[in-house]
């Protein structure tokens, strides 16, 4: 177990339930059991008693090199978000109010080609369906990741495994018209992976590589698989390659970008442009706390 103290601007209910990631489940003491990279913990943040908005962060079944490695990146504990949200607020008193709902997100740096199956799956789908569609990949073309506290885990399957498929094998996990998205992308990033590794083709970047290229171009290569649209490409921007000023827009942003800043419901150029304008480098991280926000409001 590692524990790190005194980490601030941190809720596990406000990070793992707003919409970025479907591998997480809650326990009773309040604490959040998941799996990425292949290691299955459990994450546990009691708060501070003395200290306002700050507390002691947990990970069961790590180690130091793990969490310096994969878990420090993936919570992004190394990024001050209270200054992020000063900036926000500042002019801005509907996202004041906004980040008060949701004052502990963190955007997580998950898997680029997790996300991206994750998200083509998330297409006119619910979040309960979409976590037992992702379970079901992953038992079934994923490999063992071993058991944890009573529960044997699977890794995602890599590109390379469901590249092998065909819709009658995906039928069992009940994906729909999405099973064929997902074979013809897992196709597309298993071939340029490999000719990438045979140097076939200089100027080709892997999913990994574009986290590191201009948001732009990582865009046009996302829009360019099958199944992937403005949204999704953004979401994975936003999730999977760490581009927070990628700004998704789904049914939830659009309705709180009416609701509460007065744009058209349809008119999602002019509320990309308005994310762009008044949110800038932050825009991904301004669409968590109204998503967030939005959500609280109409339960």
């Amino acid at each position: 177990m590692v524990v790190t103290e005194k980490v601030r601007d941190f809720n596990l209910d406000h990070i793992f339930d707003c919409g970025q990631c479907f591998r997480w489940n809650k326990e009773e003491d309040g604490s959040y059991t998941g799996i990425a990279f292949g290691r299955p913990v459990n994450i546990c943040f009691e708060i501070d008693k003395e200290e306002e908005n700050q507390g002691r962060l947990s990970i069961d079944n790590i180690d130091e090199k793990e969490f310096n490695q994969y878990w420090k990146s993936y919570l992004d504990l190394d990024r001050d978000y209270g200054q992020i949200k000063a900036v926000l607020g500042e002019k801005d008193l509907i996202m004041a109010e906004a980040i008060k709902s949701g004052q502990g997100i963190r955007i997580l740096k998950q898997d680029p080609w997790e996300t991206l199956v994750s998200f083509i799956i998330s297409q006119n789908n619910n979040i309960p369906r979409i976590k037992k569609c992702i379970e079901g990949l992953c038992e079934m073309f994923g490999e063992s990741a071993g058991n944890f506290r009573g529960k044997r885990y699977f890794a995602f399957p890599k590109p390379e495994a469901l590249a092998q498929l065909t819709e009658v094998d995906l039928a069992p996990v009940k994906l729909g018209y999405r099973a064929k998205y997902i074979i013809e992308t897992a196709r597309r990033i298993a071939a340029d992976n490999a000719s990438h590794l045979k140097e076939e083709h200089t100027d080709l970047l892997t999913l990994e590589q574009l986290c590191h290229a201009e948001t732009q171009k990582g865009y046009e290569y996302l829009m360019s698989l099958c199944g992937v649209g403005p949204k999704v490409a953004n979401c994975i921007l936003l999730f999977g390659m760490g581009k927070h000023e990628s700004f998704p827009i789904d049914v939830w942003v659009r309705r709180v970008m009416h609701r509460l800043y007065g744009i058209e419901e349809n008119d999602m150029k002019s509320m990309s442009d308005y994310a762009s304008e008044n949110f800038g480098q932050y825009g991904g991280i301004a669409q968590q706390y109204l998503f967030y926000h939005i959500r609280q409001l109409e339960k």
